[in-house]
Order: C-alpha cells, then structure tokens, then sequence
C-alpha cells in the first residue's frame, strides 16, 4: 500500500522530515499485541518493537504507540529480527476511556480517526444514556461521530428509535442499517473513501462484526449471538486492528465496551449537550449548575417539557463522573510529583555522600 492508502498527509510529511533526515521511515500501528506492534508502510507489514528510549522517555501511555499512530520506525537488518519503533508522530485525533474498574488509568482505544461510526443495536439493548457517553468521547477525541442503528430487521419501532436518537444526536448523521439483512449499507459509502480511517465503535452484542464482514465482503470475523435472556453479547474482538476495506478506507475494529468510562471529556460533554449549553445562556447566573439555582432556564426547560428530564439527570451524571475523575487524577499526580521529588532528594544526597568518601 502507498502511504496515501494508509492515511498520510502533508501534516505528517512535515513532522516527519526530522526522523526522515535521521534515517527512519515512516510506518502505521495495525495491530498491537501488548509490547509489540504489526506495522504497515510501503511494501511493509512486520512485528516491531518500542525503541528503550521512548519507552524511557515516556510520561505516561499516551505517549507510547497505539493502533492507529504513525511512527518513526528503523527497520531491522537481522532476517526474522524486529524493527524499532522510535518516535510517534502528532496524531490528529485520539479516542481515550478510563479502562474498566477502580484503577485511574487512561486507555487508548484509537488515534487518527476520521470518522467513528457509533453502533447500536435495535433491540432490548438500545439505551440513548450510552449512545450520549459514546457522542461525547468522539467529540472529544477530535473525530466526526456518525451513528449506526443496526439490527433493523430486528425491531418494530425503528421510526420512533430513529427519532429518539435524532433528538440525542443533534444533527450526527443517523443511519438504519441491518447487516444480517444486507439493508442500509450502500449510504455508508462516502465516509469509506481512500485514505479515511473508521473507527467502529459500541457494546458487545450490537453487531460490529457483522457490519465489519458486510464492509470487508467475505466472513473474515468470528460473530455470536447474543443472548436470549438479556440481548447481551459476548466479546468477538479481542483486539484492535487496522484492516483495509476494499473501496479504499481503513477500520479499526475495537472490542466491545461493556463499560465505558470517560476519560477527559470537557469539550465532548459540552459537544454531546449543545443543546443543554445553548438553553443555559439564559440562566440568571453564568456559572448556574442546573441544580438548586434559582431562576434557571435549563430547569425551566424540563419544567415546560421542552428538555427531556432523563437528558439533564444524564448530563449531570457524566459531569459528577468527570469531576470525580479529576480529583483522583489530580491526586495521582501529587503522589507521583511527591515520589518524583524524593527520588531526586535522594540522588543529591547519595551524590554528596559518594563525594565526600573520594
């Protein structure tokens, strides 16, 4: 594949003439497999690993390589060896969760995303709370949200889910599609054009799977069915992978999220609830909470049956949520300063007891 193929821009060629002038070349992340990385270029598909530098060099994970990045790669001279991967370059949009449970960790999920395509499925696993946590991890992430209503041939009321999610996903493109049908497809096409990434995003049991086999045109996915008791699915992805569809575009398959949990989302919440933040430039008072304050409009709002009443307490989630998050992140990172600050007081003084025993 030509580097076109693979998404590159003038953006990238410029950050990248400084590695180029050292003597790397430039790759992209398909696949990550814990320490190690499948990397694609120009007639270039191979295992590499992070150079000790950058791993050395890095704050945190965001600094390292993710499925989607491009990177500074110098390519191994051993037969069967690994190349090494030395630099990531700028990335134009990243896709971040708190991974699952207590631990305060960000996770990348995706980077250089175009264009995400949020599945959900029309079934008894269709829930509008979820499909707003999805919105604004896109708009934060810097990449344009497109919503997929799978499983149509499933369900009786898909005018009505239509238009529940139209009120929620504020003029996002919508589509009904169905991939064990075969129908609503062929409206995808101009978002799969060469060069553009797709990110497929959604809960286990929506049907990505199956979508992504409709796209690639043969059954190159596993795919389950889910289950009779609660329409819930079952993992088929294990992984996150770039995989070249044939008009062109490429895809990142990603697992099902069973939780997901918002990273940082300022800006993204703001995006998701334009319509919360456009009622709340009437509020009496600029930094009203929607709350306990008096004379508020957004509260009026809900009052007169012009904001729906779940969409607030939904908002007012997700933002107790990123509060929440903030002040564990913020404490993470006075107990890393405080051991970063120790270690150096502890350098000093093992330098100036070496130097006066010599």
């Amino acid at each position: 594949m030509t580097l076109d193929a693979l998404g590159w821009t003038p953006a990238l060629e410029a950050a990248f003439r400084a590695h180029a002038d050292a003597g790397l070349q430039p790759a992209r992340i398909a696949v990550a497999y814990g320490a190690t990385f499948r990397v694609v270029g120009v007639d270039r598909d191979e295992l590499a690993d992070v150079a000790g530098r950058l791993r050395h060099d890095a704050r945190n994970r965001r600094d390292l390589p993710a499925v989607g990045d491009w990177v500074a790669l110098k390519p191994t001279t051993i037969k069967g060896g690994r190349s090494t991967i030395h630099a990531v370059l700028p990335r134009k949009s990243v896709f971040s969760r708190k991974v699952a449970g207590e631990e305060t960790i960000e996770q990348i999920v995706a980077t250089n995303v175009d264009t995400a395509f949020l599945v959900t499925s029309l079934d008894r696993d269709f829930n509008l709370r979820r499909l707003e946590r999805y919105l604004a991890m896109t708009w934060e992430s810097g990449a344009r949200p497109v919503i997929l209503l799978n499983k149509a041939d499933l369900d009786d009321q898909v005018a009505s889910r239509r238009a529940e999610t139209d009120r929620v996903a504020l003029g996002v493109p919508v589509h009904v599609v169905s991939a064990r049908a075969n129908t609503g497809l062929d409206s995808l096409a101009p978002y799969l054009q060469t060069g553009q990434t797709i990110a497929m995003l959604g809960s286990s049991g929506v049907g990505k799977s199956a979508l992504i086999n409709r796209l690639l045109g043969e059954e190159r996915l596993a795919t389950r069915e889910v289950r009779e008791s609660d329409h819930r699915g079952r993992h088929t992805t294990t992984h996150r992978e770039l995989v070249p569809l044939p008009g062109g575009a490429l895809l990142i398959d990603t697992p099902g999220m069973r939780e997901l949990q918002l990273w940082s989302a300022d800006a993204g919440l703001t995006e998701a609830f334009d319509d919360i933040a456009t009622i709340a430039a009437n509020c009496y008072f600029g930094d009203c909470l929607h709350d306990t304050e008096p004379r508020c409009a957004v509260k009026a709002a809900v009052a007169e049956g012009a904001l729906a009443a779940d969409r607030l307490e939904s908002f007012h989630k997700l933002q107790r949520e990123q509060a929440n998050l903030e002040r564990r992140q913020d404490a993470l990172a006075q107990q890393a300063e405080k051991k970063r600050v120790k270690a150096i007081h502890r350098s000093v003084r093992k330098h100036i007891q070496t130097k006066g025993n010599s």
